[in-house]
């Protein structure tokens, strides 16, 4: 894979790097994280079938109506997909920050979930 930019080809590396290690499976499945500029998303994926489970992002309804800053919108976020995973009975999950620094918004969406829950 060819990337010009040395931000993202840094980046990608880690990912590469975090995601040889990093398996989800039907019991625990992989927490991934994407961070762009405006938004955050996260994902439960079963690796071993290839499928989401289930999703969450800053876009949804009950977030987007809320005027707070981006960490405050991730804990939301966090908040949310604790809630969606304890209903779909997912107790336990691996978290992938994706190449992204363990600071700032994942950080906050990781506390979150923990505290909506999940354990990883």
């Amino acid at each position: 894979m060819k990337i010009k930019d040395p931000r993202q080809y840094r980046r990608h590396r880690i990912r590469m790097r975090i995601r040889k290690t990093v398996e989800g499976s039907a019991d625990t499945p992989r927490m991934s994280v994407f961070r762009s500029n405006k938004q955050i998303y996260v994902q439960l994926i079963n690796d071993a079938d290839g499928q989401t489970l289930i999703s969450a992002s800053s876009r949804e309804k009950g977030i987007v109506d809320k005027k707070v800053n981006k960490v405050e919108q991730a804990k939301l976020v966090g908040q949310l997909i604790a809630e969606k995973a304890k209903e779909a009975g997912i107790a336990n999950v691996i978290f992938d920050r994706g190449g992204y620094l363990y600071h700032g918004r994942v950080k906050s969406l990781a506390e979150a979930a923990r505290e909506g829950g999940l354990k990883f």
